[in-house]
């Protein structure tokens, strides 16, 4: 797979930049070509000597190289590589992809390339947890880019958890499989999947609004996840704080009333995937002008109706697709009630977890599952939210060809 690709590979500013010098050696040895890219920091860990005598190129720095760019060198770059591989990548590398930076040869040739890109994140455990940095992973998975690692580890600063950069023949296999998916059908190409995704927003009135803590950073890891595998997603999404992902038919919604209706336009379909977190109840006597207080101390009444129940709706509907999946966002007894769920909505499987407050989960980067279907519960292991929508994406492959 790896024979006469020619990989250009970023090494970014960190410790772990030793490990490049390695994965230099793999891909070589695979009968890749191997163009590299040494950041300023990055030429603090390794040297450009070292860096070039492996993998037998020139190695590439500066942005204002007068011979390069004469020939627009930073552009011939980024469109000759099959794939680019940044390792390692850094918090402020991330940031400046994610915010669409040009500021160095770097990040030039990253916004500059229509090429796939594969990122190995190396960095302290804090910098990686820190909201600023999973804001800026959220949005580059919802760009399409490709990670693999971080492991968790001690860190070269005495520190243990997540953040040491992938091994260099970890990240040879992510290249591999990376290579091996370009230009070919996913498993699922020829099939629509529909997604929900996000919180609902019921209105009080026109300033305020009832709804909950979803961020949309699971369903959105869905639709990413099916997309990959070649589906044609219709991405259903209520007010999210992340980005939606590209490649997908995005409808934004507000209300419940508003994704009931965007859901069955978007049937028949071959699968749904009910993440969104549809509100219960609206406010049946939403006010047309703001609510204003009277000087007398007491609250308007709000009266409550119950909103259509989406997943029931298709579940039970004439254009059911062959397979339905809810989510269950519980705080007590997750696996008995998403089990008794399951049953009374009519859908295949419930993908349940717990989102009480000491979890971290609604509005965090990992999610903690447990898949109830008609054989029992599974439960997995806390994980990001892209591993398991990866997981989930490949068990619903699974379903709908087997």
């Amino acid at each position: 797979m790896l024979a006469n690709k020619r990989i250009l590979l970023i090494i970014g500013g960190g410790i772990a930049a030793y490990k490049s010098l390695l994965l230099i050696r793999l891909l070589k040895g695979a009968g890749a070509a191997v163009t590299p890219v040494l950041t300023r920091s990055g030429a603090e860990f390794v040297t450009a000597l070292s860096v070039s005598a492996l993998a037998g190129e020139k190695v590439y720095a500066a942005l204002f190289d007068l011979t390069d760019e004469a020939e627009m060198g930073h552009i011939h770059l980024s469109r000759v590589a099959d794939l680019i591989v940044v390792a390692p990548g850094t918090a402020d590398l991330l940031a400046k992809m994610a915010q669409g930076r040009a500021d160095d040869l770097a990040s030039t040739l990253l916004l500059a390339t229509d090429t796939r890109v594969l990122v190995a994140p190396a960095m302290n455990v804090r910098m990686w947890q820190h909201p600023a940095t999973q804001r800026n992973l959220a949005q580059l998975r919802a760009d399409g880019v490709l990670f693999v690692g971080p492991n968790d580890g001690e860190m070269a600063c005495g520190e243990y958890g997540p953040g040491r950069m992938a091994e260099p023949a970890e990240i040879l296999t992510a290249i591999s499989v990376a290579l091996a998916a370009q230009g070919m059908p996913g498993p699922l190409v020829g099939r629509h999947v529909l997604v929900t995704s996000g919180p609902t927003h019921e209105p009080i009135d026109p300033v305020r609004y009832i709804a909950n803590r979803s961020s949309g950073a699971q369903g959105t890891a869905i639709a990413v996840a099916l997309r990959d595998l070649g589906a044609r997603v219709t991405f259903v999404t209520g007010p999210a704080s992340v980005p939606a992902p590209e490649g997908v038919n995005v409808v934004r919604i507000e209300t419940a009333a508003e994704m009931l209706a965007a859901v069955e336009a978007a049937l028949p379909a071959d699968a749904a995937v009910m993440a969104a977190a549809v509100a219960d109840w609206r406010v049946a006597n939403a006010s047309g002008s703001k609510l204003k207080k009277d000087g007398s101390g007491q609250a308007p009444a709000l009266e409550f109706a119950e909103n259509v129940d989406i997943l029931a709706r298709v579940s039970k509907g004439l254009q059911r697709p062959k397979l339905v999946v809810g989510f269950a966002a519980e705080t007590e007894q997750v696996a008995e009630y998403a089990a008794a769920k399951r049953l009374r909505k009519g859908c295949d499987w419930i993908v349940a977890n717990d989102v009480s407050p000491s979890t971290g989960i609604m509005g965090g980067s990992e999610n903690a599952v447990t898949l109830i279907t008609g054989a029992g519960a599974e439960v997995w292991p806390r994980m990001a939210k892209d591993a398991v929508a990866r997981a989930l994406a490949d068990r619903i492959a699974a379903a709908l060809l087997g």
